[in-house]
């Protein structure tokens, strides 16, 4: 248990020293909430978040490291349940500390300071905030105590992420300019820094139930978690510097110096996973007992590390930053998106103005990256991989990196046109690329088989190719359903406008197009497993009557009149290019044009295929008849013989 206390003591001296020098704990010229407020606030977040990253990093570990079947897996679902109870105390006391640190009057117990607090905690985003926080680990809580199915810990998993979203939402990137880059990074700071601490901690925890042979490989699978979230929260942790400092000379203070200390933490802990990886993990998988106690103290000193890094973090999120973070509001474009209105837009301009994702920065480069992992495993082995897959695959991540990077991410919040520019290739023009690369066989061909009990990245594909959800959404019926009629669910219903102006719903609706849009091409042309597969005759005649939905949805926005979210796209004071309604009615000729080409070539891509399939049967008939004389005709025709014989 040394190694837990060292990171509460750092974490707490760590935290003291960097309000002090930060001035986060100062008490304000105009209204001071006391010394219990200034201080137990930041002290209740620093617990909130090390109890949040002690529940889902062993969860994480739950589900992708550890065996149903030995001790481990049940004391760690424990010991999340345990650290789920303490971070819904802790966020509840954070709620009402920050509630305290808005109202001036002294804590009472009379219906009236109850009421207020109540507006607080269901009027005021903030105060929802916290107040989603608390239940959502309050839920954990006690799934964590009802569930003990492996499947079902990986939904409790991702339910306990979504508790991590409203603190994302707060501080500096509530009201920064760059609000959508600070969500982001924020959000995936919060959530792979809870991974990588939570998960060190938990086998730190656990180690006791880890039997002679278990610690090896166990630490071998988070090392790999490890590496992950080493990368991510690192550039995430640079998105967010970069937003909040400004510039270099901003560094020299005391929030730039924070930083500082920050990044050196960062980078001890890197050094200490890569001596880790290279070394230690590999020697203690040979021998269980070599390299033991050098390997722990090197654990304890990297969540000391951790512990100063959570610290500091806490910290800064209560330090006033060198850029100003209230937002310019001088423009209606502004007003609205918190962004300034780009230039024009020109054709070039699609090519040359970027707005960078992080988010989706990460995915392409990883998908890109395990892909091109996959392949060279198993040329390796000698195996062949065929290269037009490949070319595939990252044509498909290419086109994804521009359409949430380039010039359409960066209009598709201001024209109508170039929002459904991007609808288009994200829902057809990528999944044609992405299907025919099979990356679900070149996953299950590549990736070693676990048999221990625990599941890896395989065993959960292999999972989800044999459910029953996967038999219904991979139905080509389904699935065009899925494609087709979400069009009209999504612009003719309120979810377009919270795609639009919700951070979060437009990363939804990136995901939802992709997802819809892969199941439906997965089912017309994909070579990947799947329950069940539709004729040819059947996939032809759901493209044809997909066509004509497409077609009819472009038509309707071409001659319509009336403006889909007139307060949004009719108010931005654009004083360049077609008007609100002109460019709707572009964006349906888009939609009509341009959604049309992928669908042809899935529809002659079907019919090669079609053909093919009818010249392998014939060949493979023909050998038949080579090899028994066709059996099969000579039975036949004996039989109108009798027949005739008969009559």
């Amino acid at each position: 248990m040394a190694g837990p206390a060292l990171l509460l003591v750092v974490a707490f001296l760590s935290l003291l020293a960097a309000l002090q020098f930060g001035g986060a704990a100062d008490a304000p010229a105009v209204f001071d909430p006391g010394a219990f407020v200034r201080y137990g606030l930041p002290v209740a977040t620093l617990l909130g978040n090390l109890a949040a990253a002690a529940t889902i990093g062993a969860l994480v570990l739950v589900c992708f490291a550890l065996s149903d079947s030995e001790p481990e897996f049940g004391r760690t679902i424990d010991i999340a349940a345990a650290a789920a109870g303490f971070w819904t105390v802790t966020s509840g006391v954070t709620g009402f500390l920050t509630f305290m640190s808005f109202d001036y009057e002294p804590v009472t117990l009379d219906s009236q300071y109850g009421a207020k607090l109540g507006q607080f905690l269901t009027g005021t985003e903030l105060g929802q905030a916290w107040l989603a926080t608390t239940l959502v680990a309050a839920a954990v809580t006690v799934l964590c105590f009802a569930v003990r199915n492996h499947t079902a810990i990986l939904f409790v998993t991702l339910f306990a992420g979504v508790g991590l979203v409203p603190t994302a939402l707060q501080g500096h990137s509530a009201d920064a300019a760059g609000h959508d880059a600070a969500t982001t990074s924020l959000g995936l700071h919060l959530v792979f820094a809870a991974v990588w601490l939570g998960g060190l901690l938990t086998i730190v925890l656990i180690r006791p139930t880890l039997e002679r042979g278990r610690l090896g490989p166990v630490l071998s699978r988070y090392s790999t978690l490890a590496v992950i979230c080493f990368i991510v929260v690192a550039l995430s942790g640079y998105v967010n510097a970069a937003l909040r400092v400004g510039t270099l000379a901003a560094l020299l203070t005391p929030y730039g110096i924070l930083v500082l200390v920050k990044v050196f933490a960062l980078g001890s802990l890197g050094l200490f996973g890569l001596v880790q990886r290279r070394f230690l993990v590999a020697r203690m998988q040979r021998a269980e007992n070599r390299g033991s106690r050098f390997f722990w103290w090197l654990v304890a000193a990297e969540l000391g590390f951790m512990g100063l890094a959570t610290g500091v973090a806490a910290a800064l999120a209560k330090t006033r930053t060198p850029v100003s973070q209230a937002a310019v509001t001088t423009t209606p474009a502004y007003i609205l998106t918190g962004e300034p209105l780009p230039p024009e837009l020109t054709f070039a301009r699609y090519f040359t103005v970027w707005r960078f994702d992080l988010l989706w920065l990460l995915v392409v480069a990883f998908l890109a990256f395990f892909y091109l992992a996959g392949v060279w495993r198993l040329h390796r082995r000698g195996d062949r991989w065929p290269w037009y897959r490949t070319v595939l695959w990252l044509g498909g991540l290419a086109l994804l990196f521009y359409v949430t990077n380039g010039g359409v991410n960066a209009y598709e919040k201001y024209l109508f046109s170039a929002h459904m520019l991007g609808h288009m290739l994200l829902g057809m023009m990528i999944p044609v690329l992405l299907a025919p690369a099979a990356p679900i066989t070149l996953a299950l061909r590549s990736i070693a088989k676990r048999t221990d009990g625990s599941r890896g990245a395989r065993e959960w594909i292999m999972l989800f190719v044999h459910s029953r959800a996967s038999v219904v959404l991979t139905n080509p019926i389904v699935a065009a359903v899925l494609f087709a009629g979400s069009l009209w669910a999504f612009y003719y219903t309120p979810l377009f406008s919270w795609a639009t102006t919700d951070h979060i719903g437009h990363t939804w609706m990136i995901v939802h197009f992709l997802v819809t849009g892969y199941l439906f091409v997965q089912s017309m042309i994909g070579v990947d497993p799947v329950p069940r597969r539709a004729s040819y005759p059947l996939r032809l005649l759901i493209l044809l009557a997909t066509m004509a939905f497409h077609a009819f949805f472009g038509l309707s926005l071409m001659t319509g009149t009336g403006l889909l979210l007139a307060d949004w796209y009719g108010a931005m004071g654009r004083l360049w290019g077609q008007s609100a309604i002109m460019d709707q009615q572009t964006g349906g000729g888009i939609a009509w044009s341009v959604g049309e080409i992928p669908t042809i070539i899935l529809a002659i891509t079907v019919a090669v295929m079609w053909s093919r399939s009818d010249e392998r049967d014939a060949r493979r008939l023909d050998r038949k008849a080579e090899r028994d004389g066709d059996a099969d005709l000579a039975e036949y025709n004996e039989m109108l013989a009798a027949r005739a014989r008969r009559g």
